[in-house]
């Protein structure tokens, strides 16, 4: 296994995880947990039909009146644009949706993905939708009770997505504090009576249960052996003995565990986590 550094030990260990839903301090066996209602949405609507992109816009501020919502005419003009998107609403045929949709995918590649929707008035384009991973579509004229119950998924689905694009730990090491996106953690390793953390950059040992952090950490993690918590975002390839991470480490995967880690990662990539399995 290659280890690249060591940093101190942790007599007594604090877990803080936290993103723009909720605050969680895990002190001992004390669990605090502190909700917001702040959801910053950036979305994008793409369509040469004025009338079309304001009657969607009015649809979104009914139901999340605090969103930034952009109207682009053109592909090139959303482009062109700096702000980074959560959803997109993209008319197939009259600007070329598609092939704009295959951009943007470029473009998050191993990053977290937006939320894409077609607008169109032809259902036979749907299914070139999947070669884009796209979340849903609206037929023209868009039904406004269809729209609130796809946008409210949307919504469920760029929450999930900033949820761990911010949480983080921290760990007291050497009397100060340590603090680790769970994004840039590869896996965690039992490490006889500590727990080694491994980052792109370094790892961190602290004295710890496996337990602890398996309770702890969010559903972007499993315990594929009784010594490695594995980040599924980081997996590169997996078989039935073992798993290699993008960093080019390989650990194992226990026998036993192997279904039950095959439908755990089907069910994040369903839920929109980053996928980098080749």
């Amino acid at each position: 296994m290659d280890v690249r550094s060591l940093k101190g030990d942790v007599h007594a260990a604090i877990f803080i995880f936290s993103c723009h839903r909720r605050h969680i301090r895990i002190k001992s066996n004390i669990i605090s947990i502190k909700e917001s209602d702040v959801i910053n949405v950036n979305i994008a609507i793409c369509d040469n039909d004025g009338i079309i992109a304001e009657y969607i816009k009015s649809l979104i501020l009914k139901e999340e009146p605090r969103a930034n919502t952009e109207i682009f005419a053109s592909a090139e003009e959303l482009e062109n644009s700096k702000i980074n998107f959560n959803i997109y609403f993209l008319d197939i045929k009259g600007i070329s949706g598609m092939e704009l949709a295959r951009k943007i995918r470029e473009k998050e590649k191993n990053k977290t993905k937006s939320v894409i929707i077609f607008i169109t008035g032809y259902a036979e384009y749907m299914p070139e939708a999947f070669d884009v991973q796209a979340f849903h579509y609206l037929i023209k004229p868009v039904d406004e009770e269809k729209f609130r119950r796809i946008f409210k998924r949307a919504r469920t689905e760029v929450q999930a997505a900033k949820k761990r694009d911010e949480e983080y730990v921290l760990l007291k090491l050497d009397g100060k504090h340590k603090k680790i996106f769970l994004k840039d953690i590869f896996y965690i390793e039992s490490d006889n009576k500590k727990v080694a953390v491994h980052t792109k950059e370094e790892v961190f040992k602290i004295q710890g249960k496996m337990e602890d952090f398996e309770a702890s950490l969010s559903d972007d993690f499993y315990r594929v052996h009784r010594c490695y918590l594995v980040n599924f975002a980081k997996i590169s390839s997996y078989d039935k003995k073992e798993i290699e991470l993008e960093n080019g480490d390989k650990i194992l995967l226990a026998q036993k565990k192997y279904s039950t880690f095959v439908k755990a990662y089907l069910a994040y990539a369903k839920n929109g986590g980053i996928v980098n399995v080749r």
